[in-house]
């Protein structure tokens, strides 16, 4: 018996140390002669973890989100941040869900080469302005940071990639369906390619007034960063640029397999497409943005519209057998980075499969996987988002608290892992 402790304990140590996995950072500082920059002028950079073993050759680039900015005043707001200038970005970035590299938390992907390119351009990677402006300085140039940093993977060894897959997070994901067909030519012929958004199916809605509130704010970023040359020309032979920008429009071309993660209310586009506080002078929405439990039987009418609207701007893309859905009826935004919501036992699940297992099982073709849940409040899997209430409403995203309940889980889940090895539990996955 007391071998078996011992053993016991040891696993529970191993289990302790691998809570944490703190990925340095790279800065690319020769893109800085080819105007590969963030908004203020600083080298791109991303955090790269290797893979090992079986995945040595496999490649999942994950890109960062947070938001765009639509104007000088919002881009000089974001030049003194991480978002705006890898001077400000963290040395250590946690790598965690989609990026970890425990078999047991991250079971198709733990071993590859994982990769998170910062984001500091604003716009998706999508600028390409020349100019740069003599008096605020600020550089649009996502579309060359982009280019750099893929340039620089292929030479750190992605060009060997038998797998790969371009994933990404609200912006982020939003940039994983706009860059799909870009990454997929960059890489050889022979590397099986696909890419996942997560909550990056941002629609073209009114807002609660009635006004086209995220199209005019689409247009503005789309004219302020020039990115009307780096959208895919596909869209843009058909349709204005700024059009482009919404999956909607434009994914419906892209020939890439594509995985789209997304809660139907999803909680950045109800707080900021839907009732953005333009539209809500009043503040009447504000309860209801903070948590969907606070909403009146009115507001989850509209919201409930929302998800209509929601899928058929999905089902404009048309029936492709190679494209996976997983949207859930959640009020959450970015379901692939924590792990809680990527890979848990009790993480958001659709005809009991969870994020992670849909995943992988769309990339290795095991089977096809288009899921759509039922409507509010049927899914009781759920971590719906609550918000503190003087939280902005125009930033991404970072979850604030839950950090406690998130620790407890964690170690739930490593004791049911230890029960399991042990045989004291039955139901293991």
């Amino acid at each position: 018996m007391s071998q078996q402790w011992m053993k016991f304990l040891i696993l529970m140590g191993v289990l302790m140390k691998t809570e944490g996995l703190y990925v340095g950072i790279t800065k690319l500082r020769s893109a800085v002669a080819r105007g590969a920059v963030c908004l203020d002028g600083s080298p791109p950079a991303y955090h790269l973890h290797r893979g090992h073993g079986t995945g040595i050759n496999n490649w999942l680039v994950h890109i960062e989100g947070g938001g765009w900015c639509n104007n000088v005043t919002t881009c000089l707001e974001r030049k003194y941040t991480h978002l705006g200038s890898s001077w400000k970005m963290d040395k250590q970035l946690a790598f965690s869900g989609i990026l970890g590299n425990n078999p047991m938390f991250n079971p198709d992907f733990y071993n590859w080469n994982r990769v998170k390119i910062r984001y500091c351009d604003g716009a998706s990677f999508t600028g390409n302005m020349e100019a740069v402006d003599t008096i605020t300085k600020l550089h649009f140039r996502g579309a060359r940071i982009w280019h750099a940093v893929i340039e620089d993977l292929l030479l750190k060894g992605m060009r060997k990639a038998k797998n790969a897959i371009l994933s990404g997070c609200s912006a982020g994901g939003l940039t994983s369906i706009l860059h799909c067909d870009s990454f997929r030519a960059l890489l050889p012929i022979g590397t099986k390619v696909k890419c996942l958004s997560d909550a990056g199916y941002f629609i073209n809605v009114k807002d609660v007034s009635g006004a086209s509130h995220v199209a005019s704010y689409f247009n503005q970023i789309v004219k302020l960063h020039g990115s009307a040359r780096s959208l895919p020309a596909s869209c843009t032979r058909n349709l204005r640029p700024d059009l482009c920008f919404f999956p909607q429009y434009m994914a419906k071309k892209i020939r890439t397999p594509l995985f789209i993660l997304n809660a139907a209310y999803d909680s950045w586009q109800m707080k900021n497409i839907l009732a953005p506080a333009a539209a809500d002078p009043r503040g009447v929405w504000s309860d209801c943005k903070i948590d969907i439990k606070n909403c009146s039987t009115n507001q989850l009418t509209v919201m409930q519209d929302f998800r209509s609207e929601f899928l058929t701007a999905l089902s404009k893309l048309g029936k492709s057998p190679s494209r996976g859905l997983f949207i859930n009826s959640c009020y959450a935004h970015c379901q692939t980075e924590t792990q809680e919501t990527w890979f848990s036992h009790d993480s958001p699940s659709l005809h009991k499969t969870r994020i992670a297992k849909a995943v992988g099982d769309w990339f290795y073709d095991r089977r096809r996987l288009q899921m759509i849940d039922c409507a509010y409040p049927c899914d009781t899997s759920c971590h719906n988002r609550i918000f503190e209430p003087q939280e902005p409403h125009h930033h991404h995203h970072h979850h604030k608290g839950g950090g406690g309940r998130r620790w407890g889980n964690m170690l739930l889940q490593k004791l049911l892992i230890v029960l399991c090895l042990f045989g004291y539990v039955t139901t293991c996955y």
